[in-house]
């Protein structure tokens, strides 16, 4: 808690968070705690914690993104790992929403390959995951469509051309989107993805970029028709359940993402790693029930490339 002691010890009266989804999520977090009482994991999304928050006072974060992905710009929360057990906890308050948000795509111009196609990836998986998750939202929906529309029509560029200020600006909305969209729920990409970054330090949109096709895969009995419906709105080809399989691997090739995590070259405990999985936040909104032996499947699926 550094950042909370300097900023009560400068008496600073906001947050500026400048940077990615970490940056952004550390300055809403240190915002928020300046002042609490209790400790920062106390306010991990589980229960009514966050109802006992001191609101009073609290200072405002100005947001500015300069990755295009995480959406945390326009979230409520932030993901925070507990270096005690290793996990990914996700402090909540809406209170924590910034004040300010301001995106300026000159910003993300000068963004690696990689990132561009890791945190475009990672939008992706947000709106995905919020336009299949359980209940019903059709404002939720309508944005995730919106974003996955401005992904397909401007990942790939913004990928080969980094100074296409269009594409940019695209991708720099979508990530807001997304953040939005997923109000409504996540699933199982986000809940495999959380315990590998905390214990196996895996970039966020990477993961969720790998693992996406075999949750798909998962979910087909429940989201094949729902997936049907979104391929004649992005008007793929193939406007089939396997359509917009094939796009996704078509996606992520051109990416350079690899398709399995045995190309990461790391030693994964997937029995630890499932039960971490399962216990996710991110595993009730899934659209299909799931129990720790097929999520310790999922694991070895994603590791081998079965599909």
């Amino acid at each position: 808690m550094d950042g909370v002691q300097s900023f009560k010890t400068n008496q600073n009266d906001g947050v500026i968070a400048v940077g990615g989804g970490s940056s952004l999520d550390a300055g809403k977090a240190i915002a928020f705690m300046s002042m609490q009482s209790e400790d920062l994991f106390f306010f991990e999304d589980i229960g009514d914690n966050w109802t006992r928050a001191n609101t009073e006072n609290l200072p405002n974060v100005i947001a500015i993104p300069t990755t295009a992905g995480t959406g945390s710009e326009t979230g409520r929360s932030s993901l925070i790992i507990d270096e005690t057990n290793h996990t990914k906890k996700i402090i909540f308050h809406p209170s924590m929403l910034p004040e300010l948000v301001i995106m300026d795509p000159n910003l993300t111009l000068s963004l690696p390959q990689h990132l561009t196609a890791s945190t475009g990836m990672d939008s992706l998986a947000h709106c995905l995951e919020a336009y299949c998750a359980r209940g019903f939202h059709p404002m939720a929906d309508g944005i995730a469509l919106e974003g996955l529309k401005n992904i397909k029509d401007h990942l790939l560029n913004a990928f080969s051309n980094p100074s296409d200020i269009e594409s940019r600006s695209r991708l720099l909305v979508t990530s807001a989107m997304g953040s939005t969209a997923f109000q409504k729920g996540l699933g199982l990409i986000h809940s495999l993805s959380h315990p590998i970054n905390a214990v196996n330090d895996i970039h966020h949109g990477l993961s969720n970029a790998i693992f996406t096709p075999y949750v798909l895969k998962f979910n087909k009995p429940v989201i094949s028709e729902k997936i049907t419906l979104l391929t004649k709105y992005l008007e793929i080809d193939n406007q089939s359940f396997d359509g917009f399989m094939e796009w996704i691997l078509y996606m992520r090739k051109n990416l350079n993402i690899p398709h399995t995590l045995k190309e990461l070259k790391v030693e994964f405990d997937f029995d630890m790693l499932a039960s971490m999985a399962l216990n996710d936040p991110s595993t009730a909104p899934n659209p299909k029930d799931i129990n720790l032996s097929e999520m310790k499947q999922l694991y070895i699926d994603s590791h081998e490339g079965n599909l």
